[in-house]
């Protein structure tokens, strides 16, 4: 009996080992391979660019992918693939499955018994919690990713304004104004824009889909007001600004309303210790009746 414990406690925690080293892996950053790199950039554009670990990815992973329907805005926003969505929720699932089973083992390797349905429920529930975890780490992420895309936005359109009254062409005011700052944020519009001059397209166009990948449709409002700056000319200048100017407001809003609704939870634990509070004072006149 010791020795049945004993493999299936090794078992077990060789397999969370395999789910932790893959995890590692699956999170570290690779070097692209150039080839498929420069594959993706002279594609056509109604042809879907697929990314490298896309492409090493398993049937098997890629099928777990469609069949868990990922958040394919925020993967996009967080430059995470849907393949490595699934290993993750996969892993996090393999993990919490096996964290009652070892628990379970070395509680009758103590002398410990329990019931057989209470580790079996207890992996499932336990499974399904890690996975759950798992999916919300990402959506947090692409929340966080998204209000710093929309700040930075608002600096690119003061930017681009600034190299408009600068007498500069709508296409180079985009691309200096993309130039200026450094970040991931201002590194993907340059991609968007270096992706736009190779094909010969137009840079609004090209911003206007990365908006509409990603689902920051600020950034696609930049597309569609300089569409329209070869007719407008100097209007744009002011367009570009009050948009800025617009979505500072909201952001501020936004903030101001995340901010109550934190002050509105920290009212709960101020009346529980009202009620503490009460019940020290009432207790001693209770006690004497």
């Amino acid at each position: 009996m010791l020795n049945w414990q004993l493999t299936l406690a090794v078992s077990g925690g060789a397999v969370v080992g395999l789910g932790v080293f893959l995890m590692v892996r699956e999170l570290l950053p690779a070097s692209p391979a150039l080839g498929p790199a420069l594959r993706r950039l002279h594609q056509p554009p109604t042809v879907v660019r697929p990314s490298a670990s896309a492409a090493r990815s398993p049937e098997w992973l890629t099928g777990a992918a469609r069949w868990l329907r990922p958040p394919h805005r925020q993967l996009a926003l967080i430059g995470q693939t849907p393949e490595q969505y699934a290993l993750s929720v996969l892993l996090s699932a393999l993990i919490g499955v096996a964290t009652p089973t070892l628990a379970g083992a070395f509680l009758a390797m103590m002398g410990v018994g329990l019931p057989f349905v209470v580790p079996v429920l207890g992996s499932l529930g336990a499974g399904f919690l890690f996975a759950l975890v798992a999916h919300q780490a990402v959506v947090q992420k692409a929340d966080r990713a998204r209000e710093e895309f929309r700040l930075a936005v608002c600096a690119y359109l003061d930017l681009v304004a600034l190299q408009l009254s600068a007498a500069h062409g709508p296409v180079q005011s985009l691309e200096r104004a993309a130039e200026v700052c450094d970040g991931w944020v201002f590194e993907r519009i340059r991609e968007a824009l270096r992706i736009a001059q190779m094909q010969m397209h137009s840079p609004w166009e090209e911003l206007r889909d990365l908006a509409d990948k990603i689902g920051i449709p600020e950034l696609g409002d930049v597309g569609a007001i300089m569409r329209s700056s070869g007719s407008e000319g100097a209007q744009v200048h002011d367009t570009l600004r009050s948009r800025a100017d617009a979505l500072r407001d909201q952001i501020r809003t936004d903030d101001l309303a995340k901010a109550e609704a934190v002050t509105s939870k920290l009212d709960i634990p101020g009346s529980l210790l009202v009620f503490v509070l009460l019940g020290f004072v009432v207790y001693p006149f209770l006690a004497r009746l």
